[in-house]
């Protein structure tokens, strides 16, 4: 079974990844954990990375790729990243984007990373535009259309545990005999 847990930074998508894997026994792949290493390798803060990326298309391009490759490569994997959904097309069971507003979602990026509010929403929002216009120039991809996605949830109305259990459920009834929604995504080019 392949799993794909998306969404924006704060919408509580690794702690849900990381409990969701663990349910169903899957290996749990983060692609925010190996951006943040490769920021760190380069002294970099995530954000900074992130506008370095918009400068040198190749940082996204590898790592979409490796991503991209365990999707079509690998099975019992629960692959969470921004673009996890629509790098696994083709091949996720279930797509998930997991989503909270973003004062909600920069609130808990603060209290994580011992940030101001202020500080949180600036950063959070900044690193929000810069991916999105890199997702659309590389790929065509426009990271606020949610409909590729089986399951998607605002984070916000819930605690963690009652949308654990709610996805929990939803991959409990899957069908792994339908394969409806699962193809390829019109217009999306992947140039790695």
């Amino acid at each position: 079974m392949l799993l794909t847990v998306s969404g924006p930074p704060g919408s509580g998508k690794s702690t849900t990844a990381a409990a969701l894997a663990e349910a169903f026994e899957l290996e749990h792949i983060s692609g925010g954990d190996i951006f943040r290493s490769l920021a760190e390798e380069r002294g970099l803060t995530p954000v900074e990375f992130n506008e370095l990326a918009e400068e040198d298309e190749q940082i996204d391009r590898d790592l979409d790729r490796r991503l991209y490759e365990i999707a079509h490569e690998r099975d019992d994997v629960l692959l969470e990243s921004r673009l996890a959904g629509w790098l696994a097309a083709a091949e996720a069971d279930i797509k998930i984007w997991l989503d909270a507003p973003l004062n909600i979602r920069a609130e808990r990026i603060g209290e994580r990373e011992g940030k101001s509010f202020d500080d949180a929403y600036e950063e959070t929002h900044r690193r929000e535009r810069s991916e999105a216009k890199r997702y659309r120039e590389y790929y065509n991809i426009d990271i606020d259309d949610r409909s590729i996605y089986d399951i998607v949830y605002n984070t916000a109305r819930w605690s963690p545990e009652g949308v654990l259990g709610m996805l929990t459920t939803a991959v409990d009834s899957y069908d792994p005999n339908s394969d409806e929604g699962k193809a390829p995504i019109d217009g999306v080019i992947y140039d790695f």
